[in-house]
This record gives structure tokens, sequence and C-alpha cells, in this order.
């Protein structure tokens, strides 16, 4: 669909993705004037906001020096602490190596060991039992290197019934910062979201001004210009500062739907120099927004990533779908599950919630196992519809991913269904084919 498409080759699909090199040099040959990164992993790599600024591309993304201080978890997290925002107590590998498990000892169990670089909670593990600790430090630095070629740690106390807060923040070159409200992210299976929405059901309007004031005030500091998230956790009303993604997210659509704010052309804006068009007085937040990540795995087989051809694709009407998928595309193990989003808005929360169940029952895809009987299942639930839930909801509720044969059944019987329309209009069409067919018609 693209007007114009150059290609990229590696010896992997990531590999070449990640070829800042070639990416760069396809920027020259469309003669782009600027590059938006996307949410990959080169969305956070300071080295590739400067090649690319090194190549007389404008970057749509903030400064390389703001990608440097917030990528950095550790980094990130004194810088937040020396300026008086909330952190959790934590004990970090490089202050001495030697102590380490000692200092992590120190801080008290349970506890969370983290990467300090990367994301999508590859590394991230948490420990109970004393004993098992320096097992896990190994384990995830060993898929830490793998993933991104960089084994530093930091440990930090693990709250038992967290949830995830973010709030999106948006600035200009001329020192003009808004927030756009939070997201709450707690629905999530090994560490990595699965379904997100705003406003979040756990805050009071009290405490969402304080989280968000504190958002805005971190990404103050840091002089951070373009879009960014700001990630808290939430225990029994207080907060502590998660992490900073210095880049747009992917669950950035709920935002714009309640905001009516378009944040990729906000971003492009920033890029070009442009001033904020609005102040922070001019941002309201309309309706509830529901997104739902559909990820190619097997959620009752332990969330194990599935692959397959799209033989069938069928979106709902009525929401809104980011999809990167078409019918024929084959899905390997090379990318990231996701294949698609579902955003839903309404005027509440409930009405959202049923506008959303109702898309991910009537969503068509064929080929793949998918995780969206598990998604309709979480939307009905009592939990899930009253705002009760935390990060380790999914895992305290085993029976939401259990493989529903019933449903199963219903869902081939439709594909099949729909699959034998085209052949039963044809027949239709054509009457001497009945004869033909003799009674082997279907």
């Amino acid at each position: 669909m693209a007007d114009l498409a150059i290609p990229i080759s590696g010896r992997t699909p990531v590999a070449s993705y990640l070829d800042i090199a070639q990416i760069i040099a396809a920027a020259r040959e469309a003669n782009a004037g600027a590059l938006h990164p996307g949410y990959g992993l080169l969305s956070e790599s300071a080295e590739f906001a400067r090649a690319v600024i090194e190549a007389g591309i404008t970057f749509i993304g903030p400064a390389p020096v703001a990608i440097e201080l917030m990528g950095d978890k550790i980094r990130a997290r004194n810088f937040v602490q020396r300026n008086g925002f909330p952190v959790l107590p934590c004990a970090i590998e490089e202050d001495d190596p030697t102590t380490f498990v000692a200092r992590a000892h120190a801080v008290g169990f349970p506890l969370l060991v983290k990467p300090t670089l990367g994301g999508g909670g590859k590394g991230m593990r948490i420990v109970r039992d004393p004993n098992s600790l320096e097992a896990a430090i190994e384990q995830a630095r060993s898929e830490v290197r793998r993933y991104f070629g960089d084994g530093r740690l930091y440990v930090e106390r693990y709250l038992e019934i967290p949830r995830h807060i973010e709030v999106q923040v948006l600035g200009d070159a001329f020192g003009n910062l808004v927030h756009l409200f939070e997201r709450e992210c707690s629905v999530q299976r090994r560490f990595q979201k699965i379904i997100e929405e705003t406003p979040s059901p756990a805050l009071s309007p009290e405490l969402r001004t304080r989280i968000c004031e504190a958002a805005v005030g971190i990404a103050r500091a840091a002089q951070y210009q373009n879009a960014g998230t700001v990630e808290f956790i939430l225990s029994e009303g207080d907060f502590y500062f998660l992490e900073m993604n210095t880049r747009l997210q992917v669950e950035h659509p709920v935002t714009e739907m309640v905001t009516d704010v378009d944040l990729i052309a906000e971003q492009i804006y920033a890029a070009a120099g442009c001033k904020l068009a609005f102040s922070q007085s001019d941002i309201a937040s309309n309706g509830h927004a529901i997104e739902l990540r559909l990820y190619a795995e097997a959620p009752e087989r332990g969330y194990v990533p599935t692959t397959g051809k799209v033989l069938l694709l069928e979106y709902p009407d009525g929401v809104r779908i980011d999809s990167g998928i078409m019918r024929g595309q084959d899905i390997t193990p090379a990318f990231d599950p996701m294949l698609a989003k579902i955003i839903a808005h309404a005027p509440s929360r409930i009405e959202a919630a049923l506008q959303a169940h109702r898309a991910v029952r009537e969503l068509v895809l064929l080929g793949c196992e998918t995780n969206a009987s598990l998604l309709a299942r979480v939307l009905a639930d009592e939990a899930f519809l009253s705002g009760q839930f935390h990060t380790g909801y999914l895992e305290e509720n085993p029976h939401l991913a259990a493989d529903n044969f019933a449903t199963g059944l219903s869902a081939f019987l439709a594909s099949a269904a729909l699959l034998t329309r085209p052949v039963r209009a044809s027949a239709d069409a054509v009457p001497e084919l009945h004869a033909a067919l003799g009674s082997w018609r279907n």
C-alpha cells in the first residue's frame, strides 16, 4: 500500500530491521526529510538517533542525550531520585559486583531482578526464596545478553499486589510540557501488557493529579522534548518511579481516543520545531478507552508464541483496529507475536468493556492460534469489570488462560461457515453446477 517501498535485507529479519546503516541508506534513497522510529528497539537507541541526525535527517523523537539518560534504567532511577521523586529500594550490580548478592539480600524479599537496558519484560525475575537469588540473576543475565547485548542488572523491592500506571507526556523545544493523563497497564503476562485502558479505575482525582504532575516534573527535569511515557508502580495509594520510555508506546491509541490528540502528528510538529498548540488546561479526557493486544500465542500452553499462515482475516466494525497483518501472510517466530490492536472507546468503562468484548468475539483469524479467547474471558471477568486487579491478576486466575473446547469449536464452525460463503454463492449463481455435483454439495 506504500507509494514507495525500499527493501532491507539481512541474515535474519530481526537483524535487517536493526541495521542502522541500512535503514539510513533507505531513508536517503527515499529523499526523506525526517524519520519516525516507530516503537521498536531502535526507537530507544541513542546511537540510532545520532546517526539519523548526522545523516542530515530529522529524528522524530527526543534528543539522543535524553534517550541515553532515560534508556539506562539505573541512570534514570538515580536521576529521578536526585530530583526528589519516589523510587523503590534497590541494589545496583555495577556499584560493586563483588557485593551485589549481599546488597540484594539487604534490600529484602521479595525482589525483582531487572536489566539495565531493554524492555518487554525480558530478563525480569521475581525472587521470593533467598536461596534462588543467584540462579535467578544468572538466568536474567543470560537472557538480556542474548536480547540486548548488555548483561548489567539491578534488583529492587517487589511489591506483591502492585498496579502498573503510566503517564503520557509531550514536550516541545521551548520548555512547554504537558501530560495527557494516565493509562492503566496492569493486565500483563510475563511482565508484558495485554490490555491497557484510560482512565485508570484505581486512581482518585487527587491521586491522578499527583501522579500526572510527578510525570511532568520528571520530564521537565530531564529537559524532555517530543512524546514520552513515565511509568510508575502503584501500591496502597503510594507510587514509585519505574522507568521512562523515550518513544511512542504500543498503547498510545487509548490516549488518542479520550483526548482527541493525534500523538504522531504532535511528534512531527515537535521535531519540526513547532510550539505546542495547546496548554495543560486545554486537554480533557472524554469517556473511556480500552486496548486489546492480539497476540500469536497459546495462553493455555504458557503463552508460547504460535506460527502459521493467515488464511482468513475479518475484523469487527465499530472499533479502531491498528493491524500489522493481512490475509495470506506468514506468521513466523522472527518477530514479536503482536498481530494487531483492538481499541474500543465509549462514554463509560463498562460500555467500553462491552464494546471490546463484542469486537474480540466477532474477530475472525484462521490459520494461527491467538489469545483472542483469553481477552474475551478477561473482559467478562468480575474482577476486571469491578476494577479490582493488579499485575499478578492473570497468574492468580489461571482459568482465564485455560483452553475452552466449546468456545474453540464454535469459532472453528463459524470460520468454516465464512469460508464456504463464496463457494455457496458461486454454486447458486450457476445452476448447471448442481447437476454436475449431484448430491455432493456444500
